[in-house]
């Protein structure tokens, strides 16, 4: 227990590291103020920014506040430590050693905060969203938040006396190595850029790569973008793949297409086709579910003679692009021309043949021509 003491009498008159512990206290104390009003900085400053920006009008003063607060509240710790080191006798080389830490620690705060403020970068770039959609967006921030790290390490690797550009360099034979074995990484990287760049789809549309996948796009990532399949299983296409395929946009149809034959029977007049042909016309034109004719190509023709039928050619665009609308707009429609047809007296053609029977000989000179039709 003496040599305890002893100790702790031999740091107090002779200090710790040629620091005197009086200084070394009063240096810990500036520290804690620091934390403290830190604290109170918090609470009565920040907050009330925060109370005061919620009543204004525009959003972006909100998104500043939220977005540097914590790098705010860094400030008063860095400020204090700053105090603390200066208020302390320390040799040359230590000196020297604090500098750096203090120069590393105002870096780290500025870049931080620069780190922070992408994110309001993303904010502000949303209302161009005519110009850049969402998923460039996306890319855009993750890409000026990796630049900030990126600078920011160096800068605070730069305080410490290491060289930035020997390194890169030192590292160029590694990095040609790691590309030569990360092709398809940067292969479907550019690939990404390209699709947000021609803006082939968004997250949300519904699309169909040929010989791949269809489904709604979910993410549009760096390598592989996400598409959710109708039975909500998950595929990730590498972005290679979606550029080097045809894509088809459902979701930026302008219209919906309804083709079809319809098949009626041969013994129908042709009174009776043209009144089956005008009810179609009118309940197209009459259907605000349908785009007129001047807006795209709609027709209603009887267009040839098929092998068991009249064939009436309907090809009409719906104004709605929903898959599921879509099919409720075509239903009504074919409960229309079935009541039309059935109207009219006639009805729809099924595929038939026609067998012809003929007598020869003189034993079979009593059976007459037949004529039978199998269904």
């Amino acid at each position: 227990m003496s040599d305890f003491w002893q100790l702790v009498k031999s740091v107090w008159n002779d200090g710790l590291y040629g620091v005197d512990v009086s200084q070394i206290l009063i240096a810990i104390g500036i520290i804690i103020f620091a934390m403290l009003f830190r604290q109170l900085f918090t609470r009565l400053i920040i907050r009330q920014v925060e109370r005061l920006t919620a009543h204004t009008v525009t959003e972006i003063d909100d998104e500043i506040v939220s977005a540097l607060e914590a790098p705010i509240r860094f400030v008063p710790i860095v400020i204090g430590f700053f105090f603390a080191t200066a208020y302390l006798n320390l040799s040359e080389d230590m000196q020297g050693f604090i500098d750096n830490v203090n120069r590393s620690l105002v870096a780290f705060t500025l870049f931080w905060a620069l780190h922070k403020a992408s994110d309001l970068i993303s904010y502000m770039l949303q209302k161009a969203e005519r110009m850049l959609s969402g998923s460039m967006i996306i890319w855009l921030s993750k890409i000026i938040k990796a630049a900030f790290i990126v600078i920011g390490t160096a800068t605070i690797l730069e305080i410490w006396g290491i060289e930035v550009a020997p390194l890169i360099a030192g590292l160029g034979l590694f990095g040609v190595a790691v590309a030569l074995g990360a092709q398809d990484v940067f292969k479907n990287l550019i690939a990404g850029l390209f699709i947000l760049g021609e803006r082939r789809f968004n997250p949300g549309d519904w699309v169909l790569v040929d010989g791949v996948v269809e489904g709604t796009v979910e993410h549009i990532g760096f390598r592989t973008t996400t598409v959710r399949r109708f039975d909500k299983a998950p595929v990730y296409v590498p972005n290679a793949q979606l550029a080097d395929h045809a894509v088809t946009n459902f979701s930026r149809m302008t219209y919906r297409r309804i083709k079809w034959l319809i098949g009626i029977e041969y013994n129908a007049s042709s009174e009776q086709l043209k009144q089956i042909r005008s009810g179609i016309e009118a309940y197209i034109a009459g259907n605000a579910d349908f785009a007129r004719p001047d807006e795209t190509s709609t027709f209603v023709h009887i267009d040839r003679f098929s092998d068991s039928s009249i064939d009436i050619l309907l090809y009409a665009f719906t104004r709605t692009t929903d898959w599921i609308e879509w099919l409720k707009v075509k239903e009504d429609l074919l409960l229309h021309i079935k009541e039309l047809v059935e109207e009219t007296g006639t009805g729809f053609a099924f595929p038939s043949r026609s067998l012809y029977i003929a007598a020869h000989g003189s034993d079979l000179e009593a059976i007459p021509q037949a004529k039978e039709n199998v269904a």
